[in-house]
């Protein structure tokens, strides 16, 4: 296959604000919160890629409503003499734009703006997202595929596994915390999920996945992989893909889902 069938494509969005209410929440896993927010304004929204984000505007403690950005021809500013609101990232894992609904997960890991503010979500509840500004589309037409991440991964690759096509096989490998956090994934290609557990020890270290990782056997073939841990983690990871599981840079996407 020529090299240009697997070059990946990126398409951008017009960045637009959008101000959501809580429809619905469940609880999908012990630290994995699934909302659903619904409003008129996610009748145009577009995400064509799991690897997606929206930035979400979250209030400082005591406040009602965050202060957000006023969109201007120069992009997103802050109306002067203002703290900005905090802003963090979240995939967007399934959107319905009939229906108007959009879900975000969140991992509730008990400090942040996100995870505190999800323990506490109610049903009417307002919050405000921005983007995605772009999509970066992997083609489907890899041998197999590598995902590599920790509970930050979860949405996304939760969301890759159902969108891969039947033909696909693909290997995932997941760091929680222990057997409590293991979820099914659906999908309709061949799916094999490895989870590796941290039983206490420190998040934020490669050295568990690397070592899970060396006693695995890869298939034959090219593969395109996707890593998703904390930002030093996920370069030491792509360095150890590159140098012994020959992998080919451009057809790695490692991003820090959250940094130490």
């Amino acid at each position: 296959m020529s090299s240009n069938e697997r070059e990946l494509k990126t398409v951008m969005h017009p960045v637009k604000m959008r101000t959501l209410k809580v429809k619905n929440i469940q609880q999908i896993a012990p630290h994995l919160k699934r909302i659903t927010f619904s409003g008129e304004e996610l009748s145009d929204f577009t995400s064509l890629s799991p690897d997606d984000h929206v930035k979400v505007f979250f209030p400082y403690p005591g406040e009602e409503t965050p202060v957000l950005p006023v969109m201007t021809s120069e992009g997103p500013k802050v109306p002067e003499g203002s703290r900005p609101a905090i802003m963090r990232d979240y995939t967007p894992r399934r959107y319905d734009n009939s229906a108007k609904e959009l879900d975000i997960e969140f991992f509730l890991h008990g400090s942040g703006p996100g995870s505190q503010w999800a323990a506490q979500a109610q049903v009417g509840q307002k919050l405000t997202i921005g983007g995605p500004r772009g999509s970066k589309i992997v083609p489907y037409n890899f041998d197999w595929y590598l995902m590599i991440g920790d509970e930050s991964a979860i949405p996304s690759f939760a969301r890759r596994l159902q969108e891969l096509p039947k033909s696909s096989k693909s290997l995932v490998v997941i760091e929680v915390e222990n057997e409590s956090d293991k979820m099914e994934f659906a999908h309709e290609g061949l799916a094999e999920v490895f989870w590796v557990f941290r039983n206490g020890s420190a998040p934020g270290k490669s050295d568990r996945i690397k070592t899970h990782l060396e006693r695995m056997r890869f298939p034959v073939g090219d593969y395109f992989a996707w890593i998703a841990l904390e930002k030093t983690c996920a370069f030491e990871m792509k360095e150890f893909l590159l140098h012994t599981k020959g992998a080919q840079e451009e057809w790695i996407k490692a991003t820090g889902y959250w940094k130490a």
